[in-house]
């Protein structure tokens, strides 16, 4: 049985966390807590969790519980997330991982000497449509690649009380929407890309609302991202990666369960189309977390993968005239 311990009653928790673990029998959320008690007394009521404590601190330390999920504000993560390793615990952490590398390259180094699993909970590269959009792109099929361009763009309205909009929470565009094509392109190549240019909007001084950012892959490869959290058009999320032979556009990498999504090949033999498994992003990826903390197989998605998301975004924000996250 892996008992798992839940830091904040954030809204992603439900989908994220406490709706996987009901498909697994030998899984279970036993403790959390919360900035305010009686919220985290409702969020506990309605998810079944038994034990209410009155302290992050204490939910770290607790000793029934083997490993936490931290999806805190971006500013969060890594004292909890360090916290937790020091404890003993294993933890699955929200991304982006840290507010800048020098953050990520401390809990990677914490989760190696303790031993533990750290991982990025990049849940959509756990599922089969991501899986397939690497396989396509290394395959060859498309001939020698000549460009790829992917975004995510959603509508984050902005209030007191929306983390986003915060920059002393780690807000902005490119943490919160943009590091997934970033995420997407990266993995897809298998490559740390050199950032060329970059330009935002912003609001409140610091806080990218919109930002687009050339990149420049391994073998002279260029590519663009692009993240709006004002989006108008409303949420969307598409990758496309264009060759010598051929295009592939994969409609909704990020949470293929949830959206209509499709994989399309175009090449000279025809255009294909594929829909792939329905079964949710966040199970596939609690699935991976147990695998890594028995020891089956790492998760691609840790602490050290983390280390160069953050690297990339800290470089996309000194490219648009902005200063990384934490360094303000």
């Amino acid at each position: 049985m892996l008992r798992l311990g839940l830091l904040g009653a954030a809204a992603i928790a439900p989908r994220a966390i406490v709706k996987p673990v009901q498909v697994f029998d030998d899984v279970e959320i036993v403790s959390m807590a919360a900035r305010n008690r009686e919220r985290a007394e409702v969020f506990a009521a309605r998810a079944g969790i038994a034990t209410v404590h009155d302290s992050y601190e204490h939910v770290v330390t607790d000793p029934n519980v083997d490993a936490v999920y931290n999806p805190l504000a971006i500013s969060g993560h890594h004292e909890w997330t360090i916290k937790a390793l020091n404890a003993g615990k294993h933890v699955l952490c929200e991304k982006p991982l840290a507010m800048n590398e020098a953050e990520a390259r401390e809990m990677a180094d914490c989760a190696r000497e303790n031993g533990l699993v750290c991982a990025e909970a990049f849940h959509y590269y756990y599922h089969p449509v991501s899986r397939r959009m690497r396989e396509i792109v290394r395959s060859g099929v498309l001939g020698e690649i000549r460009f790829a361009d992917a975004h995510f763009q959603n509508l984050v309205e902005e209030s007191p009380e929306q983390i986003r909009y915060r920059i002393e929470l780690g807000g902005g565009s490119t943490m919160d929407l943009g590091c997934y094509p970033l995420h997407f392109l990266r993995h897809t190549f298998g490559a740390e890309p050199e950032v060329v240019s970059a330009r935002a909007a912003t609001v409140h001084e610091h806080i990218d609302i919109e930002l687009e950012a050339e990149l420049l892959f391994p073998g002279g490869v260029p590519a663009r991202i692009w993240s709006r959290m004002n989006a108008v058009g409303g949420w969307s999320s598409v990758v496309n990666v264009f060759g010598a032979r051929g295009r592939l556009k994969v409609v909704n990498p990020l949470v293929p369960h949830r959206e209509p999504h499709v994989i399309e090949l175009v090449t000279s033999w025809g255009t294909r189309r594929e829909t792939l498994s329905k079964r949710s992003t966040f199970e596939f990826q609690l699935q991976a977390f147990i695998d890594a903390i028995e020891g089956v197989r790492p998760m691609l998605t840790d602490a050290e993968d983390g280390v160069v998301s953050m690297r990339v975004i800290d470089n996309v924000y000194r490219a648009a005239g902005m200063i990384p996250r934490g360094q303000i």
